[in-house]
């Protein structure tokens, strides 16, 4: 299906690249430390919609003015177990992980912690702030909503983002790492892996997506363009109609909608689309996104080990439950990412030649020294990327 030739890189050097064109974006030191960390995880992890695929994404924004590369975050609230922050239309990364982890002292303190941001811009991958939580012995809840991606049952807008609704908790269960990791967008499948499949050249799942006609395309770099012009959407976890749940996963996707925005006065639904028409002109404007971060702390309810054991007991059960015919292993949520993990650590990550032409043109343009890095290049930088899709 795919004859590209794939660029090898380690995860030590994939991780300095990525620092050092956050850096070359204006990013202060700290907040691309945060940055580059909450890529890596998705590098790691095996989870390639939302790692180093998506740099050029935050590059593009910040280099037109979409988005500041400082973010400047205030306390509009906070009182208790719960706070409100403001990012100032800044980098995502930087107030969720700030966010995430006031949620968390909160609930040491309070038992459950909960946070809300405003004024935002895409966080990166969600599981990263749910981890936070679990690793400091608190279930991890966390959301975000996007730009408008899904359309909601039995219509053919786009209009909900894909608003990944994210869980982390710490168990026993060695398969998983040590923690339970479900990170899912609302969707059946999310807009970053259309954009990392047209990368591949890769058709569509039908009934991935629904466009203007209620036809299922599959045509990846087709659909980003129809989603763009509001011609084509995803679909929500279940599908379109009834008959297999959808109208659960768009009840879902507006639950993280309301949860994102209106506890944060962030932008909500088509005014989250990222840009206007004026006359045949794009105009790109802010984003201004909203998450929630939810922390509860293990031990006001249970000793932290007997926790793990429990949950570690749920898990093996499932796992050894009876096969159906023709399968050969029930996976539990956070496995095959850190099987993945472990394949990566020793292999480093691939990067597709979509991608290598994306970071070529970072390198050229922030005059990087490529070489430091180790990459053997499998194409030739040919010119700008065209970016107006990010």
């Amino acid at each position: 299906m795919n004859n590209e030739k794939y660029a090898q890189i380690s995860l030590e050097d994939l991780r300095q690249f990525e620092y050092d064109c956050f850096r070359g974006m204006g990013i202060p030191e700290d907040d691309a430390q945060i940055c580059a960390d909450v890529l890596h995880e998705a590098d790691r992890r095996g989870i390639d919609s939302h790692g180093v695929g998506r740099l050029f994404m935050y590059y593009a924004r910040v280099r037109r003015g979409q988005q500041t590369p400082e973010t400047r975050i205030t306390i509009e609230r906070d009182s208790g177990a719960i706070a409100r922050l403001n990012a100032h239309n800044g980098m995502g990364q930087p107030v969720s992980h700030k966010a995430m982890q006031m949620a968390i002292d909160k609930a040491k303190k309070y038992g459950i912690g909960m946070v809300t941001v405003g004024e935002s811009n895409h966080y990166g991958i969600a599981g990263y702030y749910s981890l936070m939580a679990s690793k400091q012995g608190c279930i991890g809840i966390n959301g975000t909503n996007a730009r408008p991606s899904i359309a909601p049952t039995w219509s053919v807008e786009p209009m909900l983002g894909t608003n990944p609704l994210t869980i982390a908790f710490p168990t026993d269960y060695a398969p998983t790492g040590g923690h339970w990791f479900a990170d899912h967008a609302t969707s059946i499948t999310q807009r970053g892996k259309i954009e990392w499949y047209a990368r591949l050249h890769k058709p569509a799942v039908k009934g991935w997506v629904i466009n203007s006609k209620g036809e299922n395309p599959i045509d990846t770099e087709q659909i980003l363009k129809d989603m763009l012009e509001k011609k084509a959407a995803l679909t929500p976890l279940g599908g379109s109609g009834e008959d297999l749940g959808g109208y659960k996963g768009y009840n879902y996707a507006l639950f993280v909608e309301v949860m994102s925005a209106a506890l944060s006065s962030a932008n909500f639904l088509q005014k989250c689309l990222g840009f206007r028409i004026e006359g045949d002109k794009k105009v790109f404007e802010p984003y201004r996104l909203g998450h929630f971060f939810i922390a509860i702390d293990i031990e006001h309810f249970e000793d932290l080990e007997t926790f793990k054991h429990t949950t570690g007991d749920i898990l093996r059960a499932c796992a050894n439950a009876k096969l159906q015919p023709g399968a050969d292993h029930i996976f539990v949520a956070g496995e095959k990412e850190y099987k993945t993990e472990i394949e990566r650590i020793k292999t480093g990550v691939p990067l597709s030649e979509a991608t290598q032409l994306q970071l070529l043109q970072m390198v050229d343009e922030m005059h990087l020294d490529s070489s430091k890095y180790n990459i053997d290049w499998t194409v030739e930088y040919r010119g700008s990327v065209d970016s107006q899709g990010w």
